[in-house]
């Protein structure tokens, strides 16, 4: 490499933000950079990354991982200087190419879009297949663009791809009739049945005068589980207004639909970290597609990069109809980075300004219930239940959550109530069959009909240590202490390192005369206690009395009726 050549490598990185006087060199760049990479880090692939580029400028692994960490960051910007760079070396990268390609769109370039598109340097066969059809609508060759899609159509497996869009520039250059037709014929798993694609029919339809049709088609869709934004869009039919048809509004906002429609596809079937560049080109062109967003939020969060899903979800604007699912989504990243206080004051905020939607009280719950805060918790379930118009079956956990605060209190009376309301709109649900016969065999109430309760549970989740465990002390407490032992070894298979179910089973075990392996199991669920792994019903103390004195003596104690004299064995 020339020294000029170098130069302008070199200068064309510093204008990436890099640092490179904080570098340790080369070799410890690219190793922090590909261990970044390896943990999904994107912020600090893209820092190492770039500070291993200004000691190596003409490297091409280099260069692409930088425009990679670049991309998944959302940072075309920074990208594009180097994917050009790698283009004017005559390097083939598709991540290159989508950069570059995703900068022509968003200037409108559709001869250089055609162009790479015919020199194979795009995306792929589908996506640039799609994007052919709209560059050539862009350059207002209409029958070219029909040709560009049913060429896409003709393969099988893409052809619902190839329609939908077809449908959606028939639309925008004003021919609604065909695109109806088209958008009407679609089956079960097309692209039109995504809720954007029932969004642009619904759109087509009020545009041609036929709101009760569009009313219709929402109705047999989604049903009665419509989100804001789709019952604003029914509530402006119902009034006779004229949807305006603005799924796409530009040639550029169709390919940002092409990006977005096959990340939605690779959702679940590719890697996130590969999904998410489709995601985030789609945003770059059209940064008002809220979808975009929460699409590209949603991958973040399964990538556990809270932080950068945060700052997604931060931008829908407070006056769309998404943003309580925006903001929802925001305090439960905030959660898992570990910054309660900020989730909680972005749900209280939420819950002043969307407080007649009970998703906001119950999620405003259910943070308080993990952290403890149960009479908080109680006073969002209370506020949630408060906002439904009618009872229904979709309440029962609103309940059972509600309980497990009131049980937390010690306010049993209410806890109970609240089970069995739970019970009452879905009977069966094993979770709180379980919880409410745990509790009663705790209290020593009702034993037969906890025991029942239990088994119940048992039989509906067979494999739950949980469940398993209370069918043991269920047992065990009815005095059965024979039948007790197989359930309670089965739940140490299934949760070996709980401390409650080890304690358990060594009560089970000192209750059958196998004092030796009952100290052993107390031993066990001491050890998990003091490593961190214990829950709030795990009393060390207790523990440790047990395996000094043995389990009848701490009975005694308390001022129970010891289950044996142990005559030391």
């Amino acid at each position: 490499m020339t020294v000029s050549k170098w130069a302008a490598t070199l200068a064309l990185v510093m204008q990436l933000g890099a640092a490179p006087a904080v570098a340790e060199g080369l070799v410890g760049s690219y190793l922090a950079g590909r261990q970044a990479r390896y943990l999904g880090d994107f912020e600090n692939a893209a820092l190492y990354y770039t500070q291993a580029l200004t000691r190596d400028p003409g490297n091409p692994s280099l260069m692409e991982s930088v425009v990679l960490a670049n991309l998944s960051l959302g940072r075309v910007d920074r990208a594009l200087p180097v994917a050009r760079s790698m283009e004017e070396q005559e390097l083939r990268s598709q991540l290159a190419h989508m950069v570059l390609l995703a900068d022509e769109a968003s200037n409108d370039r559709y001869d250089d879009i055609l162009e790479r598109i015919a020199d194979e340097r795009g995306i792929g066969p589908l996506v640039d297949g799609l994007i052919k059809g709209w560059a050539h609508l862009g350059k207002g060759a209409m029958a070219d663009a029909v040709a560009a899609f049913d060429e896409v159509a003709e393969d099988r497996g893409q052809r619902s791809f190839a329609l939908y869009h077809k449908a959606l520039a028939l639309a925008l250059v004003g021919d609604l009739e065909s695109a109806e037709e088209i958008l009407g014929q679609s089956g079960p798993g097309s692209a039109m049945q995504t809720r954007r694609g029932v969004m642009a029919r619904v759109q087509v339809l009020s545009q041609l005068d036929r709101n009760g049709d569009a009313i219709a088609v929402l109705d047999e869709v989604f049903g009665q589980g419509l989100d804001p934004e789709l019952s604003a869009m029914r509530d402006a039919l119902e009034a006779g207004e004229t949807l305006p048809f603005d799924i796409v509004s530009s040639p550029r906002d169709g390919m940002s639909e092409v990006l977005h429609a096959v990340a939605g596809a690779l959702r679940g079937e590719a890697r996130d970290d590969d999904t998410i560049l489709f995601a985030r080109l789609s945003e770059y062109l059209r940064p008002d597609n809220v979808d975009a967003i929460l699409l590209t939020a949603e991958i973040l969060e399964s990538l556990e990069q809270h932080e950068l899903a945060a700052e997604s979800y931060r931008k829908v604007p407070q006056d769309h109809s998404a943003f309580h699912a925006a903001e929802l989504g925001r305090a439960d990243t905030l959660r898992r980075a570990g910054k309660p206080d900020a989730a909680i004051e972005v749900l209280t905020r939420l819950s002043e300004t969307h407080g007649d939607l009970p998703a906001v009280h119950s999620a405003l719950g259910d943070l308080m219930r993990t952290l403890d805060r149960y009479e908080e918790a109680a006073a969002a379930y209370d506020r949630a239940l408060e906002g439904f118009p009618q009872e229904d079956e979709s309440q029962w956990f609103l309940y059972y959550a509600r309980g497990i605060c009131h049980e937390r209190i010690k306010d049993w009376p209410a806890a109970e109530a609240d089970f069995r309301k739970a019970l009452e709109l879905n009977p069966g649900r094993p979770e709180v069959l379980n919880y409410l016969g745990y509790s009663l065999v705790e209290r020593r109430e009702n034993l037969d009909e906890a025991l029942a309760m239990i088994e119940e549970a048992v039989a509906e989740q067979p494999d739950s240590g949980y469940i398993v465990d209370s069918l043991g002390w269920a047992l065990y407490r009815l005095g059965r202490y024979e039948e007790a032992v197989g359930h309670m070894e089965r739940a140490t298979e299934l949760m070996p390192v709980d401390p409650i179910v080890n304690d358990h089973l060594g009560d089970v075990y000192w209750a059958v005369g196998r004092f030796r392996e009952a100290e052993f199991q107390w031993r066990r669920a001491l050890s998990f206690v003091e490593y961190g792994d214990a829950t709030e019903d795990a009393d060390p103390d207790r523990i440790r009395r047990k395996i000094e004195v043995g389990l009848d003596q701490v009975l005694e104690e308390e001022g129970a009726k010891p289950l044996r004299v142990a005559d030391g064995e």
